[in-house]
């Protein structure tokens, strides 16, 4: 019954589909290859997300090998809701793509870049819905080769330095996870989440140094990946290096996976006591969050590039979310987890809307973009309103998030926490507001003053998104509601 193979199907299928496209070598080939699979995706997460709501939790078994021998893909909610927002913007990325990339790839790199982006999208669904240690290493691995090559075809030299960058800070992050898992793995002689889980808890942890390294390597290392400060240096240079498609994948994808994992492991297998009661993990996080948002909020104000400045917000979005782990409890971690989702639909939409603008102005140098407001009204109107969204305006997502972590942190006695995220929500509206008040309330200039609006094919994704963060802003049941169930599976643990 194909129903029962759907866990395997959400892994098996972009990795075929970047195989045929690697091997037929053809740009517009690759591209239907991918588009189509893309466009299955949610439709599997979805099943598979309705499915976990409706029976409960699924545990999968590769190739008939029960757990904790044979390696598991166990879906509960909190997972299910990651690889639903994994699947939806791989959706919306594909339509984005076809003239994005004709663009900005040279014709003889575009199926490569079509089969790296498969690749990319494989290692972020398994890293998603796995239960093994160690399989979530080597698809961490798998998203981040390929997003090394996809960052590398940029057009700008810098892409290069900045893909170098990207690796060497990666494969360090890689090898303090591999390292936390090996020492997991001699304390308890498994790999399995759940059984590891198990095992720690017959353990006595107050007396366990291994076991409190590998919490430690693990933090550091999955830090690395979701570029928490001050853990971000590769983010910027990668964002802004990257071809525009590239940045929107990533910015809405990747960093979003790797808090998914590090929540797991603090949650599921060191459990909440350890980490958030017996250790100041809680502490620690809570003052690198805050220092991220106010940091990089601040370094935004004074770019010139948008793709930079908006790179720059992301390690301060990041901030939000790993903010919202640290209060521990659950109103906090709801907000966190809904910020999650919706960050990815706000940067998605930012992401789309400046690629627009960089195909039709021929650059994103805010001073070379007066007047373009007039030029490109549908591609601002949608900057615009995502940009509300990321401030955290009423009535859209933003607030929803913000909300969620401000009763989170009045929850947790922190009330000087909720002032805080006030402030950095106002100095969002400074850097955003330089842009749009450049693009709105000057005379076109340069290319933005022959500038048009950019094909359906760009537009209708990005307002897609826009549209989303409004409706979900104004009826947040499914995103919060959801985050909610997500965040009681988690402090509960695995079930």
């Amino acid at each position: 019954m194909i129903e029962a193979q759907l866990p395997a199907l959400q892994i098996v299928l972009p990795l075929i589909g970047a195989t045929l496209c690697a091997i037929i070598d053809r740009p517009r080939i690759a591209y239907v290859i991918a588009l189509i699979t893309s466009v299955l995706m949610p439709v599997i997460a979805a099943s598979l997300l309705v499915q976990v709501l409706s029976e409960g939790s699924i545990s999968y078994a590769m190739g008939g090998w029960a757990p904790p021998i044979g390696i598991e893909y166990r879906i509960d909610v909190a997972n299910a809701f990651v690889l639903l927002l994994l699947s939806v913007i791989a959706a919306l990325i594909m339509p984005y793509a076809a003239r994005s990339v004709a663009a900005e790839i040279p014709d003889n790199k575009q199926a490569w870049f079509y089969s790296m982006y498969l690749l990319c999208l494989a290692g972020l669904l398994g890293i998603t819905i796995t239960g093994d240690a160690f399989n979530a290493f080597v698809f961490l691995e798998i998203s981040s080769l390929s997003t090394y090559v996809m960052i590398a075809m940029g057009k700008d030299r810098r892409a290069l330095l900045a893909a170098f960058q990207y690796l060497v800070m990666g494969t360090i992050g890689a090898t303090f996870y591999v390292v936390g898992v090996g020492l997991l793995y001699t304390m308890t002689g498994t790999l399995n989440f759940a059984d590891i889980a198990m095992r720690i808890n017959e353990l006595d942890i107050a007396s366990s140094r291994p076991v409190l390294a590998a919490l430690a390597f693990i933090t550091v290392g999955l830090g690395l990946k979701v570029a928490l400060f001050p853990l971000h240096a590769w983010l910027p240079n990668a964002y802004a290096g990257a071809p525009s498609v590239t940045t929107a994948f990533l910015a809405a994808t990747a960093t979003k996976v790797a808090v998914y994992l590090l929540l797991r492991f603090f949650y599921t297998i060191f459990g909440f006591e350890v980490v958030f009661e017996l250790h100041p993990v809680g502490e620690v996080l809570l003052v690198l969050s805050i220092a991220g948002m106010f940091a990089a909020s601040l370094v935004a104000i004074f770019q010139e590039d948008i793709k930079r400045m908006l790179a720059w917000s992301s390690v301060a979005q990041i901030g939000y979310i790993t903010l919202g782990v640290s209060l521990a409890n659950a109103t906090g971690l709801t907000g966190g987890l809904v910020h999650l989702f919706n960050h990815a639909m706000i940067k998605g939409g930012l992401f789309f809307a400046v690629g627009g603008i960089a195909l039709m102005a021929g650059g994103v140098k805010i001073s070379d973009l007066a007047g373009i407001g007039r030029r490109m009204p549908l591609t601002m109107a949608a900057f615009v309103i995502a940009g509300l969204s990321l401030v955290g305006v009423p009535g859209t997502v933003g607030f929803v998030s913000k909300w969620y972590l401000v009763l989170g942190a009045f929850e947790a006695g922190l009330w000087w926490v909720a002032f805080l995220i006030l402030i950095t929500s106002l100095m969002a509206v400074v850097y955003l507001g330089r842009f749009v008040e450049i693009a709105y309330f000057r005379e076109p200039a340069g290319g933005a003053a022959t500038a048009t609006e950019p094909p359906l094919s760009m537009l209708v994704p990005t307002w897609i998104l826009v549209i989303a963060c409004v409706a979900f802003g104004i009826n947040a049941e499914l995103t919060a509601g959801t985050a909610g169930l997500a965040a009681e599976v988690l402090i509960e643990g695995l079930r």
